[in-house]
């Protein structure tokens, strides 16, 4: 798989405070760890504005359209009191989305649910921000209504807040995101607008006040005061188009060349953030949401060529610390600890189906049936595989780690090896036996089986951060922090996978499909198998499998597939 498509990297926009804590890999504190008595109360928000006049660069699109990037404007949500934390949850395949406001309030936690209908996906609060663009002569010339993401880019506003959030660092709202957790640290302010909601606006070049303020009923949801916030707005033209026989800006190449020679999709997604073309029906979800830097996925910053790091801003690439192997392989016998947390791996149903007559490194002319996958983790612990070379040979000797309640760890079991794959679209260690791929027949008899059983296991999509031990920012969130890419002579590697989140192979990657062509028409399950081996050690193996009904159909050359809907009828 591609290097940037793998890659969880933060959103852009962050503040100068926040970025160093990431570059310094400062760890936040555990979610759901309780607060000390009388240390927190009901958040007390407020609108606040970074500066009172503004410039905000236009960006032209492949259309020659223009837009403004209303992240500009420096408006933030300033909490104070006590945090403010959302949690939504949604079951598998539903519509309806929950939304509870949690209040830490001494050795309490006081739950509030919110409307029914307020909130229709686990991207963020909709319509939170009211934003009015008048000209000079007062007349209204451009309105937007914003989605707020409280866990956006954060800037510190008490210098005695702590120093790091705890919270996630985006609004995940990925095909199968069970559950997000949502929330502003007492003392901090997040962007109105930032990060992957803000919403372009064709705003032309001059000079404009904008009103920005909370909608009425957030406002009374949340004790919010009315007090809007008023921002002059200078609005001027792109850059000209950089000539091309002029090297870039210093400290900007290595960024752009960082990123943009890669592809893919989904989990490990399409660079372009473009949809691509479909040779299936799979109704039953749109297309995932590309995980690429939000300075590659924004129009405007690429535009702009803000890629890198300078003065006021940053794109939002910084990668997660390596994840280190241990220095040594375990010494001792195995020993796994009966009474310990464990991890709980769970395959969902496939998704983003589709038929493809080319595909990568596969034969002309054959017919493949892709798909994209997710594996993820609702145990109480992380799942830790190190790899360790054999001498002198390709493969590495692969050990589960086991930790206790503190983290101590307490055990360890070797679970297979690990292997280098040079595939184009890979590139890195794959631990082996980690999840399978089968095309069964209607009475579930096996019809093809993908050789695919290798895997690196990266933490590129939130799937449930409500679960008690759920790690809301995760380490090992790209390819070049968890598999060793571009590393085939590196001497060991640690791969994990942490509770509440789960590793995506988009359907473009090689080993993310079927040979149908000598497969008939008719229905069929995709199965999905978690630990196929039963090598990792885990609290359950009941819940490793997951199905998705398909129907082929059509003729060769021009196959059909139609999938059922998520939590349609399972094999019996």
């Amino acid at each position: 798989m591609s290097t940037t498509s793998r890659k969880r990297l933060w959103a852009g926009g962050l503040s100068v405070a926040a970025a160093v804590a990431l570059a310094a890999g400062l760890v936040a504190a555990v979610p759901g760890a309780e607060r000390s008595p009388g240390a927190a109360t009901a958040p007390v928000i407020s609108l606040v504005a970074a500066s009172p006049e503004v410039t905000l660069q236009q960006w032209e699109d492949t259309d020659h359209r223009r837009y403004v990037d209303l992240g500009g404007l420096g408006t933030y949500v300033g909490v104070e009191g006590g945090p403010l934390e959302l949690r939504a949850t949604r079951p598998l395949g539903a519509e309806q989305v929950r939304v509870q406001q949690y209040v830490h309030d001494g050795l309490r936690v006081i739950r509030k649910d919110l409307p029914a209908g307020l909130v229709t996906d686990l991207g963020g609060l909709p319509g939170f921000t009211e934003i009015t663009f008048t000209g000079a002569d007062g007349e209204t010339v451009a309105t937007s209504r914003e989605t707020f993401c409280p866990n956006n880019a954060s800037a510190r506003i008490d210098p005695g807040a702590v120093p790091t959030p705890r919270y996630p660092e985006q609004c995940h709202d990925g095909p199968f995101t069970l559950g997000m957790v949502w929330g502003v640290e007492k003392g901090w302010a997040t962007n109105t607008s930032g990060g992957l909601t803000s919403v372009p606006l064709p705003l032309a070049t001059g000079r404009y006040t904008a009103r920005i303020s909370v909608a009425e009923k957030y406002r009374e949801l949340f004790g919010i005061a009315d007090e809007p916030q008023t921002v002059k707005v200078n609005v001027t033209p792109p850059d000209p188009a950089p000539d091309p026989a002029v090297d870039p800006a210093p400290g900007r190449a290595s960024a752009h060349s960082d990123h943009s020679a890669h592809s893919g999709g989904g989990g490990r997604g399409d660079l372009s953030g473009a949809a691509r073309p479909r040779t299936a029906e799979d109704s039953s979800y749109p297309p995932a949401v590309p995980e690429v830097p939000h300075a590659l996925k924004h129009p405007a910053r690429a535009a702009l060529k803000l890629l890198g790091d300078g003065p006021g801003y940053t794109d939002g690439s910084r990668f997660a610390p390596r994840a280190k192997a241990a220095a040594a392989r375990p010494a001792g016998p195995p020993v796994v600890p009966a009474h310990v947390p464990r991890p709980d791996l769970r395959a969902l149903p496939v998704w983003d189906i589709a038929v493809e007559t080319e595909r990568t490194g596969e034969p002309k002319g054959r017919d493949h049936l892709a798909f994209a996958s997710t594996t993820w983790n609702s145990g109480d612990s992380p799942l830790v595989v190190d790899g360790f070379r054999q001498s002198g040979k390709p493969l590495m000797d692969a050990y589960q780690y086991f930790y206790d309640a503190r983290g101590r760890q307490a055990g360890h079991a070797p679970t297979g090896t690990m292997e280098w794959d040079p595939r184009v679209g890979h590139n890195h260690w794959h631990f082996t036996d980690f999840a399978a791929y089968r095309l069964l027949t209607e009475d579930r008899k096996e019809a093809l089986r993908s050789d695919k059983e290798a895997f690196c296991l990266v933490n590129t999509d939130a799937v449930d951060y409500t679960l008690k031990s759920a790690d809301w920012r995760p380490h090992g969130t790209d390819l070049s922090s968890a598999c060793g890419q571009g590393e085939p002579q590196a001497l060991s590697i640690r791969q994990s996978l942490a509770v509440g989140s789960g590793d995506t192979y988009s359907r473009d990657l090689p080993g993310q499909s079927f040979d149908i062509t000598d497969v008939p028409n008719g229905t069929y399950w995709i199965q999905v198998v978690a630990n196929p081996s039963g090598r990792l050690h885990e609290k359950s193996f009941a819940n490793n499998n997951a199905y998705r009904k398909i129907v082929l159909g059509g003729r060769p050359g021009a196959r059909t597939v139609t999938a059922a809907p998520l939590g349609a009828d399972q094999p019996g």
